[in-house]
């Protein structure tokens, strides 16, 4: 496949912009990085209602392991874990339901 084309040969020569707040952006890396996705093979696969299926892989795992970390301390931070921090528990349900699915790869 040839740089700049999609799967099925057509070239991508549009490019589309948009906004995120900090957070947002925050959550749109995390999600992408336990995908295992390219950022931009992520959001088109999200616009077009496909599923995002995680394939276990060492940038996966990694991701999934800096995640974790993040999320220990985190939690280690806090005295309770209540529902205002709703990135926090988003979060954490990705990535139990991420490794949930890649338990099965063993």
């Amino acid at each position: 496949m040839e740089r700049g084309s999609d799967n099925k040969g057509r070239w991508r020569n549009r490019k589309v912009g948009f906004r995120l707040s900090e957070e947002e952006a925050n959550l749109l890396n995390d999600v992408v990085a336990l995908s295992g996705l390219k950022k931009q093979d992520y959001i088109i696969r999200r616009l077009m209602c496909q599923d995002v299926v995680v394939q276990g892989n060492p940038r996966v795992y990694k991701a999934l392991k800096n995640k974790m970390a993040d999320i220990y301390e985190e939690l280690k931070r806090l005295e309770v874990c209540s529902e205002e921090n709703d990135e926090l528990h988003y979060t954490l349900q990705l990535v139990a339901i991420t490794l949930d699915g890649l338990k099965g790869d063993e």
